[in-house]
């Protein structure tokens, strides 16, 4: 039945390591940094270019872009001034391309809007992690980052997903009716995986059986 699984996070959670280990376990593919670098190709960008041309973006466009594509790697997205390169084309380059990993399935889609894209879709699984600040912080600060830049971060970042979403798709953030369950990772990451895969198996075991040639949840 579920051929992908879309994983909305708060910022410092750890959505975005937490994707990874289930996409490990699974065997599929994880749409993380992948899918950055599968959208510069598409607007054939380099690495570079934020840096050499990032303060001649409109600024407001520069900031709710770089919270968009903020991964479980925290880079910004690369942007030449020589493309014609804005928020509506990324969005649409973002559209085509989750359609095409849905097609492909057996995949993990870290955040960039993949629920709403996807939201019609009932061979995908939807999640939304979340934590207490202080979690946040604390996994923050454990991957290297200092006190300050956590809080600092915490406090930002998903107002500007909140923007984000509120302007490209018209809806809350996050949405509570798109997501098959909303976990808190105060549990811990195994905890947090076994009770997705869980979760899964007992909706597919009420489902009708699967169709020849598709992966189940294992």
């Amino acid at each position: 039945m579920f051929r992908i699984i879309t994983i909305e996070r708060e910022y410092g959670c750890g959505g975005g390591a937490i994707a990874r280990q289930l996409a490990g376990r699974l065997a599929w593919k994880l749409w993380d940094r992948t899918l950055t670098e599968e959208i510069a190709g598409m607007a054939k960008v380099d690495c570079s270019a934020v840096e050499r041309h990032g303060e001649r973006l409109d600024s407001r466009f520069y900031r709710l872009a770089k919270v968009f594509w903020r991964g479980s790697y925290e880079r910004a997205l690369p942007i030449d001034d020589t493309q014609t390169f804005d928020a509506d084309c990324m969005v649409a380059m973002m559209e085509r391309i989750t359609a095409k990993i849905a097609q492909e399935g057996n995949a993990v889609i870290v955040g960039r809007g993949a629920p709403y894209f996807l939201r019609d879709r009932k061979d995908t699984f939807h999640v939304f992690l979340y934590a207490p600040r202080a979690e946040k912080i604390r996994r923050i600060i454990a991957d290297g980052g200092s006190r300050q830049d956590a809080e600092e971060l915490v406090e930002t970042v998903d107002r500007e997903r909140i923007a984000f979403i509120k302007h490209y798709f018209n809806a809350d953030w996050p949405t509570r009716a798109l997501y098959h369950m909303m976990v808190n990772t105060s549990i811990g990451d195994e905890l947090v995986m076994e009770t997705l895969l869980n979760t899964m198996r007992r909706l597919e075991q009420k489902a009708e059986p699967t169709t020849p040639g598709l992966s189940r949840v294992r």
